[in-house]
């Protein structure tokens, strides 16, 4: 199992950063706000959490161990994979996801794509009394903005669709976005986006 992968940041993708450690290079899922940690070419260390499939082997990526320890808790609900876990992990932070389970509240969990009032009903009262048991992260981690090689719009709207989200959505939540803050990379844009449409839904 691995637990964690230190070394130089090769490689930052929309939903993805490839780290060289040890002269390997290893491709690991991760969420925008622990992409907004890492700078290209600077060494970072992320915990990981492996998922072995029949086919595949997948590291996902995390900028602290309580995200991770919250990835592998929401994995134990009837219905959530790794793939919707990150999304849920994408949406709510850590801090957010605790509130929203304890206080049974079923409409932010339901701002997740791929989660409906069953599903999110099904993960309060699987998780509402196991949320607790993970350490809460001493202190947050430090951010450092991705510079952006291709058009923030293009990368946010996809990265959106592949969440989940109906492009007709997708596309004004971004515009918007990028009309208030025009800098934004994107990291931020993505990020300011999900929770734009977290309140839409």
């Amino acid at each position: 199992m691995i637990a964690s992968v230190r070394g130089e940041v090769l490689e930052i993708a929309l939903d993805h950063v490839v780290i060289e450690a040890a002269g390997v290079g290893y491709r690991l899922n991760v969420t925008p706000a622990t992409l907004s940690t890492l700078t290209r070419g600077e060494e970072s260390r992320l915990f990981t959490a492996m998922i072995v499939r029949e086919d595949s082997m997948t590291l996902f990526g995390f900028a602290d161990t309580e995200s991770r320890d919250l990835f592998g808790l929401l994995q134990t609900v009837s219905g959530v994979g790794p793939r919707l876990a990150m999304a849920v992990l994408a949406v709510l932070e850590p801090e957010a996801l605790r509130k929203a389970l304890a206080e049974s509240n079923v409409a932010a969990l339901t701002r997740v794509p791929g989660i409906g009032k069953r599903g999110a009903e099904r993960m309060v009262v699987e998780l509402r009394d196991k949320v607790n048991l993970v350490p809460v992260q001493a202190g947050p981690p430090g951010s450092t903005p991705t510079p952006v090689l291709t058009p923030v719009r293009e990368q946010v709207v996809e990265a959106l669709v592949g969440l989940g989200f109906p492009i007709k959505q997708a596309e004004p939540a971004v515009d918007a976005v990028l009309a208030e803050n025009p800098a934004a990379d994107t990291s931020k844009a993505l990020r300011a986006a999900l929770g734009s449409l977290g309140k839409n839904r």
